[in-house]
Parts: C-alpha cells; sequence; structure tokens
C-alpha cells in the first residue's frame, strides 16, 4: 500500500503533462486542417532538379 502513494502523484503528473502537451498543439494550429494532410498525398510533388555534371580537370 505504500506504493500508491508514489504512483497516484505519478499517474496525475503524468496526465497533467498529457493535458498540457494537447493544449499547446491545439494552440499551436495542429488540428487546424484535418482534410488537407489527407488530400496531400494524392498529388504529385514537384520534379526534382538534375544534377549538373562537372567535368574533373584533374583527369
Amino acid at each position: 500500500m505504500d506504493i500508491l502513494i508514489y504512483l497516484i502523484p505519478l499517474a496525475l503528473g503524468l496526465g497533467a503533462l498529457a493535458l498540457v502537451a494537447f493544449l499547446l498543439a491545439i494552440r499551436g494550429g495542429q488540428f487546424e486542417d484535418l482534410e488537407g494532410a489527407a488530400t496531400r498525398i494524392l498529388y504529385d510533388d514537384a520534379p526534382l532538379p538534375r544534377p549538373v555534371r562537372r567535368e574533373n580537370p584533374a583527369e
């Protein structure tokens, strides 16, 4: 039963930490655009530029 003295405050502290992280995520705008990430995967990315091939003057 002595372990409950440590476990109850630890559980409450972890719950409070999770609540603070959730509130910070809401304030930061993490949940503003729920549809955008789902449809963004369907669009093609812009093609990457081709690397410039330089000749080595030492050879």
